[in-house]
């Protein structure tokens, strides 16, 4: 076989594994983003800027497994890219005629809590549970360094 030949069946072989396992991983832990890579400083010593995450979905069904001390991702309006903070209070605030579950999170390079969050009944000072996406299992040191530094050479982010 041309040598040509088997390269392409090499790269072919390596991007089949690669899509196989990123949506496996979105079917086995419920959600559409099971890697993330870190962009900030605000969670070091822990996660650094260009550590890859691994995620588990967070929905209304298993929001009770969030405990404090946990790391949690969640959207903030106004916020390109989702946050990802540690857990350190968790409280029930009233939205409306709701009562929710909310989580107390900052950054552990962080020195304060994150700031008010923004819902339709006013801020709120932590982030109500239908903000939160998922929770952190695992991280796999600097693996994203490249695709990130890449991302911001380009502009994008």
């Amino acid at each position: 076989m041309e040598e040509w030949k088997k390269d392409a069946y090499v790269i072919l072989a390596s991007v089949l594994i690669v899509f196989m396992i990123h949506y496996g991983l979105k079917f086995v832990l419920h959600t559409d983003q099971p890697l993330v890579i870190v962009v900030s400083g605000s969670m070091e010593p822990v996660f650094y800027r260009g550590d890859v995450v691994l995620l588990k979905g967070i929905d209304e069904n298993n929001i009770d497994e969030i405990k404090v001390g946990d790391v949690v991702v969640y959207t903030r309006p106004g916020y390109e890219y989702p946050i990802i903070h540690r857990v350190r209070g968790i409280e029930e605030v009233k939205l409306g005629n709701k009562t929710e579950k909310c989580f107390v999170t900052w950054g552990d390079n962080n020195w304060v809590p994150d700031p008010g969050y923004p819902t339709p009944y006013g801020a709120i000072p932590c982030v109500p549970a239908y903000a939160v996406e998922n929770k952190a299992l695992l991280v796999f040191p600097k693996i994203g360094i490249i695709p990130l530094e890449i991302r911001e050479w380009l502009g994008l982010g």
